[in-house]
């Protein structure tokens, strides 16, 4: 059974500098490609990163802000998010994939999600 358990969130300040982790279990995790997505109130879901075998990617408003990085022995999975704003508040979701594309259709395993809520 694939757990993709997500941590580190709660209430930050702007300009606050949390790290998300996910644990993962149940699943190849270093053949994945796995990614970090958000959905913030009243929004869609959206990517946020992906990391994979054939690099890091990041939506635009996160770039330079934000790093995603992964522990392939420990199998997890982290988010560095440097300079927090609050539009930056959602909550963040953990996934896999097996395709290294950016599409939420094509994440196979989620997580429950972690809430990271930015106060001005």
């Amino acid at each position: 059974q694939v757990q993709l358990v997500e941590s580190g969130g709660g209430l930050v300040q702007a300009g606050g500098s949390p790290r998300l982790s996910c644990a993962a279990s149940g699943l190849s995790f270093s053949s994945a490609t796995m990614g970090w997505f958000r959905q913030a109130p009243g929004k869609e879901r959206e990517f946020v990163a992906r990391i994979g075998w054939s690099g890091s990617y990041y939506t635009d408003s996160v770039k330079g802000r934000f790093t995603i990085s992964r522990d392939n022995a420990k199998k997890t999975l982290s988010l560095q998010m440097n300079n927090l704003k609050p539009e930056d508040t959602a909550v963040y979701y953990c996934a896999a994939s097996f395709t290294p594309v950016s599409q939420q259709q094509s994440y196979r395993y989620w997580g429950q999600g972690t809430q990271v809520t930015v106060s001005s």
